[in-house]
C-alpha cells in the first residue's frame, strides 16, 4: 500500500525522505514534487526500476524518461561532452525548468530505453527534490501521470492516476507553476550530422523557459523558428 507524506510538516518530511530513499534502493517508484510538475521517479541505474516507471505510465521504451540530477557537476559524468554554450544554459537556467539533451557518456551502464545514445538531463528547483537527489544520485523521472492525461500538479493528482504502482508519495502542496520543462536538443554541438555546417540547439518541447529566454543566452546558436504550419518535435 502506498503512503503519502506531507513534506510541509518537518516530521513527515524526515519520515518521507527516509521511506523514499529506501524505496529507490529497492527498485520501487516514488512521486516527488518539482518546480514544474510532480514527477514519478526511479533509480536511473536500475533497468528493472526504469521499466516499472514506463509500465506505470503506460509508456513504451521509445519514450525514455529524462534524468534529474542534484548538481550541475553531475552533468559532466552523464554526458559525453558539455560544450561551452550548454555551460551557459546551465548557468542561466539551472536549477530550473530546462531539460538538455546531449550524447550520453559511453561508459555508463544503464538502460533508460531507446535513447539512441543520448540522455536528457535537468536539475530541478525545490528543497525536497534536491535533498533527495543529493542522497540517491541521478533519478529517472517523468511527469507523474498516465500517458495522455494531464501532468499532476499535486501528490493527490498523481496518486489518483498511478495508485499502488508507486510506493511513496512526497507531497509539497501544488507544484510551482504546473508547466512542464522546456526540452532542448544540444547533441549537434557535440556530434554534427553529414552536411551540417555548425551545431545548433533545437527546441524539442516548449515549456516554462521561453524561446526568447533561450535566444538571449544562445543567440544564433538557437535554431530559427520553423515556418508557419510546421511543428517542433517532441521528446
Amino acid at each position: 500500500m502506498s503512503t503519502i507524506f506531507d513534506c510541509r510538516d518537518e516530521a513527515q518530511l524526515l519520515a518521507g525522505m527516509r521511506h523514499a530513499r529506501q524505496a529507490i534502493g529497492r527498485g520501487d517508484l516514488i512521486v516527488i514534487p518539482t518546480d514544474t510538475v510532480y514527477g514519478v521517479a526511479a533509480d536511473a541505474f536500475s533497468p528493472v526500476a526504469v521499466q516499472r516507471l514506463l509500465d506505470a505510465k503506460g509508456r513504451g521504451r521509445d519514450q525514455p524518461p529524462p534524468v534529474l540530477i542534484g548538481s550541475p557537476e553531475t552533468l559532466t559524468a552523464l554526458a559525453e561532452s558539455v560544450p561551452e554554450p550548454v555551460e551557459r544554459l546551465v548557468e542561466a537556467f539551472w536549477p530550473g525548468g530546462l531539460t538538455i539533451v546531449l550524447p550520453a557518456q559511453p561508459s555508463l551502464v544503464w538502460d533508460l530505453g531507446e535513447t539512441r545514445g543520448t540522455v536528457a538531463v535537468r536539475m530541478p528547483e525545490g528543497r525536497v527534490a534536491l535533498e533527495l537527489l543529493a542522497e540517491t544520485g541521478p533519478l529517472a523521472v517523468s511527469s507523474a501521470n498516465l500517458t495522455g492525461r494531464d501532468a499532476a500538479i499535486s501528490a493527490l493528482d498523481a496518486e489518483k492516476m498511478l495508485g499502488d504502482s508507486v510506493a511513496v508519495y512526497l507531497a509539497d502542496g501544488l507544484s510551482a507553476n504546473g508547466i512542464a520543462s522546456t526540452i532542448v536538443d544540444a547533441t549537434s554541438l557535440v556530434r554534427r550530422g553529414p552536411g551540417e555546417e555548425k551545431g545548433v540547439v533545437r527546441i524539442l518541447r516548449h515549456g516554462v523557459i521561453t524561446r526568447e529566454q533561450l535566444h538571449e543566452v544562445l543567440g544564433d546558436l538557437l535554431e530559427p523558428e520553423p515556418d508557419p504550419g510546421q511543428q517542433d518535435g517532441d521528446s
